[in-house]
């Protein structure tokens, strides 16, 4: 398949030529609708306003809120005039995002004003204590050395910083032409987009993906969904995450599709989006099905129209895929797996393939990619059906992590293989199965959650020694997070004292459910900690 040299400006401005009166954005409940064209516009604004504030090519800007309009047009607007996008997570605190922001060296910070009852600007000025009595374009934070923008999504006025409709009336001051100049200097090999991941090892790193990364991944995700501008494809996962912005946005724009677009998950609002959008696709992870599938109105919405979409994050149990295929009737939804180093989709299964391909693999690889399955720590190919570590070499493979040439080195070998940490079996018919993974990380309702962190995060505690966490398995999540903790002498630290301390520090989603106080753990000969003993003693417990 020919890849596409495009930036991500250039991809929207493709669709605007071939279908500029089609529908491009739509938010229901916002009573929002925007053909390509007009987006377009919107987006050609934004991009003014930020080259107005001073934002050059190849700095970062990071986007802090859920799905709103300022979200999708920001992707864009970024991709025209050349900054790097960084998204971040809508669950983060305090200390996450004061990471994020230092190491991602972010000038520019484009955030809602709250979400879900946290307010996002109380959360900025803990890490920025002075934010109230900085100037706009000024902001001085010696945490904080890089940022100087701060963007608020709303209609009122801060001194610290701009409103979004500022920014766009900004946009006048610089012309069409100014923006063509700049847009004609992208290359599509320039990184556009930096998402956040890390490993068990290490705090998390910056995933640094290019314009033609993820512009040729979005295209052949929706190649392998049958996409086409008659689609209406409805995205209720997050836009920070690989999820939302490439499986969702750029591969609907990828074929001129409709974009239904939800601010936040809620099952009753998706379906009824689902039903009165007539919308032909529809995306989430197991637990979003699930919730829609159980949901007392079900019912009552027409699924009619739905055709295909993704289900990722996490494996389908058959039950579920069933009812997916046949109560809602997408008979040709599709499995990706991947990760944010891959841009993401590595493998996908087809829209004609049997349900048993769909709940027991995770699809072959997309055409441009290569895969295979090596035998852990060694570079010889695995043998077809024996477990090894899935690698992946491509167009698809990040560009590095940001400011880490170390980590990077660890990821991808001399010869440009992403080693994945995930085990893997190969079937005759080149599909995969995902059997495990090398890495401890726990995938909590589509949520990757990364142990290393919550440790580091808990041996802050003033009375804990030692912590160790593991993921369970959960019917509901897929996994659930468990810390074993063994406390300092004399401490009297409860399970509730624990939960208190991580409430509003680190994100909701990364608080373990399970919490045991030990006196030690199983460890090897060696000294090392045997974490596979403490999750079988777990499951004992549990159970």
């Amino acid at each position: 398949m020919t890849l596409l040299n495009l930036t991500v400006g250039e991809l929207l401005e493709k669709q605007v030529n071939l279908y500029p009166n089609q529908e491009a954005v739509v938010y229901p409940e916002l009573n929002l609708r925007k053909t390509y064209k007009e987006f377009d516009g919107m987006v050609n604004q934004a991009a003014k306003g930020f080259m107005s504030l001073g934002i050059q090519k190849g700095e970062n800007v990071a986007i802090w809120a859920d799905n709103k309009p300022e979200w999708i047009t920001s992707q864009f607007a970024t991709g025209k005039m050349g900054a790097v996008l960084v998204t971040v997570n809508t669950s983060y605190q305090a200390k996450e995002l004061e990471y994020l922001l230092k190491q991602s060296e972010s000038t520019t910070l484009i955030m809602a004003e709250s979400y879900k009852g946290t307010s996002y600007l109380e959360v900025l000025k803990q890490i920025c204590p002075g934010l109230e009595h900085s100037e706009r374009g000024k902001v001085n934070s010696p945490e904080l050395p890089y940022l100087k923008n701060i963007i608020v999504l709303s209609d009122d006025t801060f001194n610290f910083g701009y409103n979004w409709n500022e920014i766009m009336k900004m946009g006048d001051r610089v012309s069409d032409d100014d923006l063509k100049k700049r847009q004609e200097s992208l290359h599509h090999h320039d990184a556009i987009n930096m998402q956040y991941t890390s490993g068990t090892t290490g705090f998390p790193k910056g995933v640094m993906l290019t314009h033609y990364n993820i512009v040729n991944n979005g295209n052949q995700i929706a190649d392998c969904m049958k996409l086409t501008s008659d689609d209406r494809l409805c995205i209720p996962v997050p836009f920070f995450h690989c999820f939302g912005c490439v499986l969702g946005i750029l591969a609907a724009v990828s074929k001129g599709a409709t974009m239904v677009l939800l601010e936040q998950f809620e099952a009753e609002r998706v379906m009824k989006a689902v039903s009165e959008e007539k919308c032909t696709g529809l995306h989430g992870v197991p637990t979003m099905f699930i919730a829609e599938l159980n949901h007392p109105n079900f019912d009552t919405y027409d699924f009619s129209h739905l055709r295909t979409g993704i289900m990722a994050g996490s494996t389908c149990p058959m039950e579920v895929m069933t009812n997916v295929m046949e109560k809602m009737g997408a008979k040709e939804i599709t499995i990706a797996y991947g990760q944010t180093e891959s841009s993401p989709v590595i493998t996908q299964t087809r829209t004609d393939d049997p349900i048993e391909l769909k709940v027991s693999t995770v699809g072959k690889a997309h055409p441009n990619v290569e895969v295979k399955v090596i035998i852990p720590g060694t570079d010889i190919e695995q043998q077809t059906g024996l477990t090894g570590e899935l690698c992946t070499r491509g167009y698809h493979v990040m560009k590095g992590y940001y400011n880490n040439e170390v980590a990077t080195r660890a990821a991808i070998d001399s010869e440009g293989w992403l080693h994945t940490g995930d085990l893997a079996v190969m079937h005759d018919n080149g599909y995969l199965e995902i059997t495990g993974r090398m890495k401890d990380m726990i995938i909590r309702g589509g949520e990757n959650v990364y142990p290393r962190e919550i440790e580091e995060f808990l041996y802050q505690h003033p009375d804990v020694l030692d912590v160790q966490v593991i993921g369970l398995p959960d019917k509901k999540y897929g996994e659930e997070i468990m810390a074993w903790i063994i406390l300092k002498d004399n401490a009297n630290t409860s399970v509730e004292d624990i939960r208190t301390f991580c409430n509003g520090s680190i994100s909701h989603h990364k608080i373990p459910k399970y919490i045991e106080f030990v006196d030690e753990y199983p460890m090897t000969a060696s000294g090392k900690i045997q974490k596979f003993k403490l999750k079988e003693l777990a499951i004992q417990h549990l159970e």
